[in-house]
């Protein structure tokens, strides 16, 4: 990746917020007491939107990654391998992890793991191989998302901030949401908990969000792009992203992941959610694909070149 000419370094550990001035002092021939410091006095302080760890062994995407986020506003702190990241996420957690696959000495999924270990936080992978493998296995460790090398930094920083804005979702009033229940499945949107027949299910922040949209809108079929802007929040973007998700996210909901009785692929359009009968009545039309739409063969496996699979 070419560093942008604009991008400033984050000091280490450090937002990009000023110091804010004391109050003037009073004159001294001014009569009566001194004033009473209140709110109003001098200007309030605005949080950072967060801190996130940038571990990259590359200096220079180590320092450009660092200033654009810190140009948002985010408080950062940067390691160039894995021992030092995870002494770094010891010293104080953050709230998300920009973490470069490609480490000295241990790799990107040992010490996704390792974290992981105690406790979520959120992940962005960044990694110079397109490897459909590697991708899975990102995800595999619990990755919400990566980043394939080049990538721009203003595009990482809009994930970045959209991550955070799913991991962060304020909380339903009244304390609760509406259940999200069919074909076995219940998630519960507040508590971000999702189980199968009753047993608890491991989803990522990213398969949880998938599966939910999902399950709202059961019979419908979406296309790639209109998942990727609905779950993802963009309107671009690497489409595999969703293609692995999908596979991934029916490795934990199907009984025969070969053979999806649930996520079903429209051959030429997309992805389709059926509830078995009973659990939901489709409309007209939502159940059946129209001209292009038709099923591929056993387990919808079958796509044409860059359909989803």
């Amino acid at each position: 990746m070419q560093p942008a000419p604009s991008a400033r370094p984050a000091s280490e550990g450090r937002g990009a917020a000023s110091e804010a001035p004391g109050p003037a002092s009073a004159s001294a021939s001014a009569p009566g007491p001194a004033p009473v410091p209140g709110p109003q006095d001098g200007p309030v302080p605005v949080p950072a939107p967060g801190h996130v760890l940038v571990v990259d062994d590359d200096p220079t995407v180590s320092e450009v990654v660092a200033g654009y986020l810190a140009g948002a506003g985010y408080e950062v702190a940067r390691a160039a391998d894995g021992p030092a990241a995870l002494e770094c996420f010891a010293r104080r957690r953050p709230d998300l992890v920009v973490l470069d696959l490609m480490l000295p000495g241990m790799d990107g999924f040992e010490v996704c793991r390792r974290m992981r270990a105690h406790g979520r936080v959120p992940v962005i992978m960044l990694t110079a191989r397109g490897d459909e493998d590697d991708r899975i296995l990102g995800l595999e460790t619990g990755a919400d998302d990566y980043v394939t090398k080049p990538f721009s930094p203003r595009e990482l920083v809009l994930r970045v901030d959209s991550v955070l804005r799913r991991a962060h979702a304020a909380p339903v009033p009244g304390g609760r949401s509406a259940l999200l229940e069919g074909a076995g499945l219940v998630l519960d949107p507040a508590a971000r908990s999702a189980t199968r027949e009753g047993a608890v299910l491991a989803l990522t922040l990213r398969e949880f969000d998938l599966l939910a949209f999902l399950l709202r809108h059961p019979g419908r079929v979406f296309t790639r792009e209109e998942l990727m802007s609905e779950v993802w929040g963009w309107d671009f973007g690497d489409l595999s992203t969703v293609t692995v998700h999908v596979r991934r996210l029916r490795g934990k909901v199907e009984a025969d992941p070969a053979r999806p009785e649930l996520i079903r692929t429209v051959w030429g359009v997309g992805y389709r959610l059926d509830l078995p009968p009973g659990d939901a009545l489709a409309g007209p039309g939502d159940v059946l694909a129209g001209p292009g739409g038709a099923f591929a063969g056993p387990g919808d496996s079958l796509a044409g070149p860059g359909e989803p699979v």
